[in-house]
């Protein structure tokens, strides 16, 4: 062994830290746009938010336009002179200024309030877990101590559908429970408990199945006069028939008529098979279009960027020129100088992002004119390499602007991603996309003879009179992915 050394010229890519930014910033859909860009406003002191109800004009400065009005200029001045004042009076009294060992006044508190404070005190409070709300009724309970343990184990392991998937002899042996504590209640008690919790808000809670689930919520309808014989009846004997719509079988094995079990069905059908969703429930995500498509009067896309408030950072104009002033401390200059390039970065690569896309936008619709028109059933095929290639941007790129973007449409409200999809090609020699084909299957099913509903085999026939030559499975992949059940649960009686 020995040591050696040598030369070896290699090329490497090096991403720098604004080529990045510019790549993460591409990525954020809206919402966490504008939480990055609140996130910077917090951190960084040279960014602000311009007045959109201010009118601007536009200055220069290295490599950034700016919008500054001669109104905003006049803030800034007087901004100044606050600033000034405001250091005059902390070295007047900065001995009274310390109030960390001063009581809570209302008064005082009411003049600190500041917009922050008002928009904390206007959010919505956190929603109440199922298990809270299971265990505040629990509280209230009058049962025996081992019985109120118990209890709270079983209400400690109910999902958030509300139903109890532990057995209760796992419980009684204490595998789900703090082995902490000193006396574990008996199988007895927990039966005891079941019971009990089973009875709390919402109906059908500490279920153990679905059957048990919907049973449970009949005997509280039971319980304020309504007749559910027949419900419970189906519930117990004939659940999995009703799964598979064998209702001529169910009617003749329990002597009603068919318009009877249908109308029982129906019944059971307002029962929820989650009850603890009507709890704890999950909000559904906000959505915020990055931008808006339509056509105008000569046919040509119109694509309308969307801002709220991305477009209206600025930067400060009071912070600028003490960066630029030669009176400014050193070290404060050399702070605001690295704070002044960070901001330009951002605004930058946010105006980067949005010129980016809106022309992946323009281009994808360009390409996908005919939705604007007709819908979903219009929609080609589109691979992204074409879009990336009409942009004059790497493909990576066009996939980055398209994460996690929406578009408000005539249609309504869709994901970007979606208009980029395969398909094939009609016995006419047109292309179509694999969605426009989801749509023509729905759109054939839902004119079906629901008495005598059309099999995966004529469906694909149905589609083959329209030019489209799928196979049978491929209708059923594309009917389990729309959640339409097969023909035989879809027959009306």
């Amino acid at each position: 062994m020995d040591l050696s050394q040598s030369l070896r010229l290699e090329q490497r890519m090096k991403l720098s830290p604004r080529l990045i930014q510019s790549m993460e910033i591409l990525q954020l859909p809206m919402m966490a746009l504008q939480e990055r860009i609140d996130q910077e406003l917090a951190s960084n002191p040279c960014l602000e938010l311009q007045d959109s109800s201010i009118e601007s004009e536009q200055l220069q400065d290295d490599e950034l336009v700016e919008t500054i009005s001669e109104s905003s200029r006049e803030v800034d001045r007087q901004a100044d002179k606050e600033f000034e004042n405001l250091a005059e009076f902390h070295d007047s009294f900065a001995d009274d200024l310390d109030w960390s060992d001063r009581t809570y006044s209302p008064a005082v508190a009411e003049e600190l309030s500041d917009a922050k404070a008002k928009a904390l005190a206007n959010t919505a409070a956190p929603a109440e877990s199922l298990n809270d709300y299971l265990l505040q009724q629990w509280s209230f309970i009058d049962a025996p101590e081992d019985v109120k343990k118990a209890g709270e184990i079983i209400i400690n392991n109910i999902d958030d559908d509300g139903y109890l998937r532990v057995p209760l002899e796992q419980l009684a042996n204490g595998e789900q429970v703090d082995n902490t504590s000193a006396e574990k209640p008996g199988i007895e008690s927990f039966k005891e408990a079941l019971k009990l919790v089973q009875k709390l808000d919402p109906p059908g809670v500490g279920a153990r199945d679905l059957r048990e689930c919907l049973l449970i919520q009949l005997d509280a309808e039971a319980a304020v006069g309504h007749d559910v014989s027949l419900q419970r009846l189906l519930v117990d004997e004939y659940l999995r028939e009703i799964e598979h719509n064998h209702i001529p079988q169910i009617a003749k094995r329990t002597g009603k008529s068919i318009r009877e079990i249908k109308r029982a069905i129906e019944r059971l059908g307002r029962l929820t098979l989650r009850p603890g969703r009507l709890v704890d429930s999950h909000p559904v995500p906000r959505i915020v279009p990055d931008a808006t498509v339509e056509l105008d009067e000569d046919n040509n896309v119109v694509v309308k960027m969307r801002d709220d408030g991305t477009s209206g950072v600025r930067i400060s104009e009071t912070y600028r020129r003490m960066a630029r002033s030669r009176e400014t401390d050193p070290k404060t200059r050399e702070f605001l100088r690295n704070n002044l390039r960070s901001a330009r970065w951002l605004i930058s690569a946010i105006r980067q992002r949005r010129e980016t896309i809106r022309r992946v936008i323009e281009a994808v619709f360009n390409e996908q004119k005919e939705f604007l028109e007709r819908g979903a059933e219009a929609l080609k095929p589109l691979p992204m390499a074409k879009v990336a290639s009409a942009v004059g941007v790497h493909i990576a790129s066009v996939s980055r602007a398209v994460s996690g973007k929406y578009v408000q449409t005539p249609h309504g409200i869709f994901p970007l991603r979606m208009f980029f999809a395969g398909g094939k090609t009609t016995a006419d020699g047109k292309d179509i996309a694999w969605n426009a084909i989801r749509v023509k299957l729905q759109e054939i099913i839902d004119h079906e003879d629901k008495k005598n509903p059309l099999s995966d085999d004529e469906i694909a026939q149905a589609l083959q009179r329209e030019g489209i030559s799928i196979a049978r499975r491929t209708v059923a992949k594309y009917r389990k992915l729309l959640n339409i059940p097969p023909a035989r649960q879809r027959k009306q009686y």
